[in-house]
């Protein structure tokens, strides 16, 4: 099966998108903390899961990472309206100076 496109079965199927945030490296724990203090009303409004947020972890590859967090929208619009909402945005202002991250957001199956 071919892994460098979506099939065309994929295509008829529901996809829902994940929101995947890795901590790399701290570098301003008071940052940190207005972000964890101040982010929560920015998910008002918006279909989200939350699946995970820094829970034990096992680094299977790679560099080891400080934690991780994985949000579940209904679909890649939702995830980028919620990211790119300035509600988030006034929020990840925090984040940005309080830590080095890596986020992406991945479509999947439902």
């Amino acid at each position: 099966m071919a892994m460098a496109g979506r099939s065309h079965l994929a295509k008829d199927l529901m996809m829902e998108a994940f929101v995947v945030f890795t901590r790399e490296d701290t570098t301003d724990v008071d940052e940190l903390a207005a972000y964890s203090a101040r982010v929560g009303p920015s998910f008002d409004g918006h279909d989200v899961t939350f699946l995970a947020a820094y829970g034990a972890m096992e680094n299977l590859e790679g560099s080891p990472i400080e934690g991780a967090v994985i949000l579940r929208f209904p679909t890649m619009q939702a995830a980028h309206d919620w990211y790119h909402s300035p509600a988030y945005q006034a929020v990840a202002a925090h984040r940005f100076a309080g830590a080095r991250y890596r986020g992406f957001i991945v479509e999947g199956l439902r």
